[in-house]
């Protein structure tokens, strides 16, 4: 039921926005009683709330497979694939992307109490400690979280604001920058 739920809310954020969003829309679109949304969430804003983790357990996911496909691949094309997955899965739902990201960014957990976003940060670190000889920087909590928030922020705003170039030059663009702050050494 809250599945049902919170894909229906995910649907009506992304078709709506948050505004004009409301739980008697979010459960007629689930085709459940208003009742049985607020029995699981109180409000759209705890909706929200877990729609943001939701979205942080995908991008886990998502990464996870992109960092299990990348055993025997250099780092850059690691990198190429991580960005690549990143940005497919942030353009399925680009409106909802803006209600999670631009206009409510505060409803998400902070990355503290976050199991997922502290699973990407070390899944990530456990990648670059693999390449470490090639880092040209070396704090790898500090180049982790730098690389973190370096395709979190490029991902989001090519996803919201989409540059006119082509998608594998947006990739490689993103991969450029995540390789020009690591440094890679040849």
């Amino acid at each position: 039921m809250v599945d049902v739920i919170l894909e229906a809310a995910a649907r009506v954020f992304d078709r709506q926005g948050y505004q004009e969003a409301t739980t008697n829309r979010i459960a007629e679109t689930a085709g459940v009683s208003v009742g049985s949304v607020y029995q699981y969430f109180p409000n759209k804003d705890a909706l929200l709330t877990a729609l943001h983790e939701r979205h942080l357990l995908r991008m886990q996911a998502i990464v996870d497979r992109a960092l299990d496909a990348t055993h025997g691949r250099t780092l850059r094309e690691a990198i190429e694939g991580i960005v690549a997955a990143v940005l497919q899965a942030h353009r399925e739902e680009p409106r909802l992307q803006r209600v999670l990201h631009v206009e409510f960014p505060y409803f998400e957990r902070p990355a503290s109490v976050s199991t997922s976003a502290r699973h990407l940060f070390e899944r990530s670190r456990a990648l670059l400690s693999e390449h470490r000889e090639r880092l040209g920087r070396d704090d790898l909590d500090l180049a982790t979280y730098m690389v973190l928030k370096l395709v979190e922020s490029l991902v989001h705003t090519a996803v919201l604001e989409p540059p006119a170039a082509g998608e594998k030059a947006l990739e490689a663009a993103i991969a450029d920058a995540v390789e020009g702050y690591l440094v890679l050494r040849r």
